[in-house]
């Protein structure tokens, strides 16, 4: 980090934003205020990340345009435009950008709504939710909870709530021969490695492999690798690669057989996820 960045924040920050700069970063200015929601927005160019960071309040990452692959130390989720991130305040994360991506984020107070989701998870968005944080962009700081502002606040907050979760996320485990495994195969989706082939490699029986990552992701090691596959190819579909070509290129004996599994998972064939 260049040693020009000096800014520094209050101790209670210093973990949070993990560097120093010569000003704050520009989430500061709403990632921390007592208004119970405010929102900005931020465009990236294709293959941005961002810095490992934490905000003291949750976060609702929505991008209008683009694919955001987001990270913690507990594993990745992959937002299309028509999702939604929900990050825990406190929660350390980095964002990469998958094309070009126009962010549009809101930040919401721990104690702004009763039933908040307290876990990192990936959200429907809604029509109606999606120009409520276009319109909480707008919205001039601060305001009153009376007001036509507040009440906008108001109605983003029981949208959130309501929302469902998704299932796009991949659990990352904490023992090491697991994550040697895990690894290769986000390395490599398409592998065709058996837990027989990895249990002789890492010298462990195939059984303790399994359980461990049912005990560590709360996933057989075929479903994880599974999730890693559909992960892997709603990246490259949404960088504007051919269904057949993501298909084959991820070890699936057809393009039929992928868009089986892929609406298994999430409900619409691969030609549509992004519609």
């Amino acid at each position: 980090m260049p040693a020009s960045r000096v800014w520094k924040p209050a101790p209670a920050q210093t973990q949070a934003l993990g560097d120093t700069y010569t000003s704050p970063p520009r989430y500061v200015h709403f990632d921390r205020g007592p208004m119970p929601v405010t929102a900005m927005a931020a465009d990236y160019q294709p293959g941005d990340v961002t810095a490992r960071h934490q905000h003291p309040h949750a976060q609702l990452i929505h991008a209008v345009h683009g694919v955001m692959v987001v990270s913690t130390d507990e594993g990745q989720w992959i937002v299309p435009p028509t999702r939604g991130m929900w990050m825990p305040g406190g929660t350390l994360h980095w964002i990469r950008m998958v094309g070009q991506v126009q962010m549009r984020t809101a930040y919401i107070r721990p104690d702004a709504a009763p039933d908040l989701p307290l876990r990192s998870t990936v959200l429907g968005i809604s029509p109606l939710l999606r120009e409520l944080i276009l319109a909480a962009i707008d919205v001039p700081l601060p305001y009153s909870a009376d007001s036509r502002d507040g009440r906008l606040m108001q109605l983003l907050l029981d949208e959130v709530v309501l929302v469902p979760t998704l299932p796009l996320h991949l659990p990352h485990p904490a023992d090491a021969g697991l994550r040697q495994i895990c690894d290769a195969i986000i390395a490599t989706p398409d592998t065709s490695l058996t837990l027989a082939d990895w249990g002789e490699r890492l010298g462990v029986d195939p059984k303790t492999i399994q359980r461990r990552f049912a005990r560590e992701t709360g996933m057989t090691f075929g479903q994880w690798r599974q999730q890693a596959r559909l992960l892997a190819a709603l990246e490259r579909l949404a960088a504007g690669s051919k269904v057949v070509d993501v298909a084959l290129d991820l070890g699936y004996e057809s393009p039929s057989a992928f868009a089986t599994m892929f609406k298994r998972q999430f409900g619409v064939p691969p030609s549509a996820f992004f519609r």
